[in-house]
């Protein structure tokens, strides 16, 4: 169980109607605190958090972190980025300045608070790495000036931020580095393996495999993944991460699909094409650091998550347009 806070907080939660940041604010409303969720609904929507406007301690803003945000909060989660290749590719520039100005702009908002920062980083950061499964004293393997480097080198510059500010003006800062996450509310068209493959299989599709399918991914369901950011933040001050926070079950980019083909009862075939560029061929977390110091480690298997999953594409498939 989640170690419960000592009382009611204010809580900011950038990026709070997308994916992670609507179960995230689940969690926190779950355990009595007020939640401020601040979305530019660039990737989030609307949809994700509509069953929580008759809470009164819920509260939206549509709001860009790339610009100052004033608001009076007892905690900062900045999950504020578009975190699929096919949404960060989109815009680039923005996707950078996201990571950075954002990260400027949320940390310069708790120093002027005096209150305590998460940051959500990405396993990304490691790139394609060398290393396997990757540690967090990895210093990683990454393109600074490919397709993907908008989000891998955002995301490594906002880590740089978050430590530098710590050490300059003493703030308390917790940062994760989460690996694959899936589970019901990610977006139909993120471009994420999961998500695609369930609504193409869905659809009768073809179930579409960049390569020969050979490359590995860890998969983490949402709600073990929002127990580890909570865990992190309830951390002492002297805790500040980069923790680990994934699922270090493997699998192969193949082995999902047919997963997923067989739990869908889909006639879907595999077809195959072309790697992207700076796709890594291997993704899995070592989280020795998050059992130890949280006492954290996933406790869903991918058939329990996947079938949740599923249910919740079968029920919002009807209202999308499945290209």
């Amino acid at each position: 169980m989640a170690r419960l806070y000592d009382s009611r907080k204010r809580i900011l939660i950038t990026g709070g109607a997308g994916f992670l940041g609507s179960h995230l604010t689940d969690r926190l409303l779950e355990q009595g605190h007020e939640v401020l969720c601040a979305d530019n609904l660039f990737t989030g929507t609307k949809r994700n958090i509509e069953h929580l406007h008759a809470n009164p301690r819920f509260e939206f803003i549509r709001h860009d972190v790339t610009f100052p945000l004033y608001v009076e909060v007892d905690e900062i989660y900045n999950l504020a980025c578009p975190a699929s290749p096919v949404h960060y590719k989109h815009d680039p520039v923005q996707t950078t300045k996201t990571s950075v100005h954002g990260a400027i702009n949320m940390l310069g908002l708790a120093k002027r608070l005096n209150c305590k920062i998460f940051q959500a980083s990405t396993s990304e950061v490691y790139g394609d790495p060398f290393i396997h499964p990757q540690t967090e004293d990895y210093w990683g393997n990454v393109n600074p000036i490919g397709p993907r480097s908008c989000y891998d080198e955002g995301k490594r510059c906002a880590e740089t931020l978050f430590f530098d500010y710590h050490r300059q003006h003493d703030l308390n800062i917790k940062v994760a580095r989460i690996f694959n996450t899936y589970g019901p509310r990610m977006h139909h068209a993120d471009g994420r393996v999961v998500s695609n493959f369930i609504v193409q299989a869905l659809a009768g599709k073809s179930i579409t495999i960049y390569g020969d399918g050979s490359q590995t991914r860890s998969f983490c369901y949402v709600d073990d993944l929002v127990e580890g950011f909570i865990r992190l933040m309830a951390t002492d001050d002297d805790v500040t991460g980069p923790v680990n926070l994934g699922n270090p079950g493997e699998f192969t980019i193949k082995e999902l699909a047919e997963k997923v083909i067989e739990m869908t009862g889909s006639k879907s075939r595999l077809i195959f094409e072309d790697l992207p560029t700076d796709d890594p061929k291997q993704r899995q977390p070592d989280i020795s650091l998050a059992r130890s110091t949280l006492d954290w480690e996933p406790t869903v298997r991918l058939e329990e998550g996947l079938q949740k999953t599923i249910a919740y594409f079968e029920t919002v498939m009807p209202q999308l347009e499945v290209g």
